[in-house]
């Protein structure tokens, strides 16, 4: 073999190994790369919230539909009375504290004027019953606490008496308590003989 067939042997060598280098790479990046779907991690389904049960309240007197009522847990004084169809005019309703919370199994009265406020649990034997005080009060002295001895006088009431005092003056006469706002007639007959303006 003589030099010229060794150069071009070499020479056709190296050509041909660069041409299945070539051959090699572009089959590698025609062959697309293979995918891997890998399932999503399992889900826990969080179990419901045991929903709380209805408080059972009684609501009794001066209310259109007195019985037992179903309420939600949170439920105030004034959601007993709503379910119970409002109040009848004979209601004493400003003596009730319509933003009382409620319990299961509580009992309330609306009272009229003659009686008091009662508010009881469940299983008590109480019943309301005529307010009375032992003593005369002097409307143009009295305090706060001393004016809600007197039957059918709320917080409400008494302090509206107290504010008539720093508005107009002391009560001249005892008519003139029937000025004061929420004091009517009937209300009037009942402190009429357990008040004194002197």
């Amino acid at each position: 073999m003589d030099k010229d067939n060794i150069v071009w042997l070499i020479a056709g060598l190296f050509f041909g190994a660069i041409i299945i280098a070539i051959l090699f790479l572009w089959s590698r990046q025609s062959r697309p790369a293979p995918i891997y779907i890998s399932p999503p991690p399992p889900t826990f389904t969080p179990l419901p919230s045991p929903t709380a049960s209805p408080m059972r309240v009684y609501i009794s007197g001066e209310v259109e539909r007195p019985d037992v009522y179903e309420l939600p847990v949170g439920a105030i004084l004034q959601d007993a009375v709503r379910a119970a169809g409002g109040f009848t005019e004979a209601a004493d309703e400003e003596r009730l504290n319509l933003a009382l919370l409620l319990g299961d199994g509580m009992h309330v009265h609306v009272p009229n004027l003659l009686e008091e406020v009662l508010v009881e649990p469940s299983g008590s034997e109480s019943r309301p019953g005529p307010s009375a005080t032992s003593s005369i009060i002097n409307v143009n002295t009295a305090n706060l606490s001393e004016l809600e001895l007197l039957p059918g006088i709320g917080p409400a009431t008494a302090q509206k008496i107290i504010d008539y005092r720093h508005e107009n003056g002391p009560f001249s006469t005892i008519e003139e308590v029937q000025n004061v706002s929420g004091i009517g007639p009937v209300k009037y007959e009942q402190i009429l003989e357990l008040i004194t303006v002197q």
